[in-house]
């Protein structure tokens, strides 16, 4: 096979490793293409799911090279009023901003492979393995999940659930003992707690926001799924709901598990789109060509992070305890 017939990534990975490397034309253009088949595959794993990558907007406007970034929420001021014929005090209308500065940060990470593997593989006749390229893949994607839902106070990169602005509602505790967890209480006691805290985005913003998404942890969740509401009924709590509500997905998340303070449980009304929030990833993971060291040619990974930008936090409300 000649150069000029390989892929992009073939012969840029094709060249780093004849200049770098010793293997001979056939096992280097064999190790060409096992790149271009390992790296689909790290985006095929079946594994639990890392809510952040799916759930949170995801946004990649800004230049991967920036160090910081700069957003601005916008509000306006002024009232119109009564005025007389030939009135001089017309009142002002206005728009003012706040601005907010964020860090950009890299993540990295590696996986690699020695020459021994790469020669077996060939004589084999087989795909090399890519169970490290998968681990290398999911130990970055654990890392941007952590870094959205907590952030990380060392690298100031802000988190989900570590904002301070989002509104916190005080969830009843009239179960069982005292207890607000669903497990103690009726029912109509839990219909009531979901419905407090999607109608407080409501109330908090003045009709502004109103929530498309109620996130919970997966135990609430199944619980609301298979308990019904009462003996006259035999629709379950969750399905009396979502009829209350039927612009409001319902969606388990394991990471509200134990999320809160002293380890209690989780629950999020949120109106969950771009303009509210997002996750800032200026770049996307990346895998670099293979460098060879000794006799392992390691690949080094790496993205850029922004952490959680929130604009609007008055979409959002959170309650701990259930």
């Amino acid at each position: 096979m000649k150069a000029a017939q390989l892929t992009h990534y073939d012969a840029r990975d094709l060249r780093a490793i004849e200049v770098t490397g010793h293997m001979d034309a056939n096992e280097s253009m064999f190790f060409a293409r096992q790149l271009e088949y390992i790296r689909p595959q790290a985006y095929q794993m079946t594994r639990v799911a890392l809510s952040a990558l799916t759930l949170f907007p995801i946004s990649t406007d800004i230049p991967a090279g920036a160090k910081s970034h700069t957003y601005r929420m916008w509000d306006t001021v002024g009232m119109a009023k009564i005025i007389s014929n030939y009135a001089d005090d017309l009142p002002r209308a206005g728009v003012f901003a706040k601005e907010f500065t964020g860090y950009i940060r890299s993540i990295g990470i590696s996986y690699g492979y020695t020459v021994q593997d790469i020669r077996a593989a060939q004589f084999a006749g087989v795909n090399l393995d890519t169970a490290e390229q998968a681990a290398a893949k999911r130990g970055h994607d654990e890392t941007i999940n952590k870094i959205a839902w907590n952030g990380d106070a060392t690298a100031n990169l802000p988190g989900f659930l570590s904002n301070a602005n989002i509104s916190a509602v005080t969830v009843p505790a009239d179960g069982t003992g005292s207890s607000k967890t669903f497990a103690t209480k009726t029912p109509d006691q839990i219909l009531r707690d979901l419905n407090s805290l999607v109608n407080s985005v409501i109330t908090q913003s003045k009709g502004i926001h109103r929530p498309n998404q109620l996130w919970m942890p997966l135990e609430q969740y199944t619980y609301i799924n298979s308990t019904i509401r009462g003996s006259m009924s035999d629709a379950t709590i969750l399905e009396v709901f979502t009829r209350s509500n039927p612009g409001i997905k319902v969606i388990p998340v394991i990471e509200l598990d134990g999320a809160g303070t002293a380890g209690a449980d989780v629950m999020v009304a949120l109106e969950n789109n771009r303009e509210n929030w997002r996750l800032e990833i200026p770049m996307a993971f990346l895998q670099h060509p293979p460098q060879l060291t000794n006799l392992e040619y390691t690949i080094p990974c790496e993205s850029r992070c922004g952490g959680v930008i929130i604009p609007f936090p008055l979409a959002f409300a959170k309650g701990e305890g259930y």
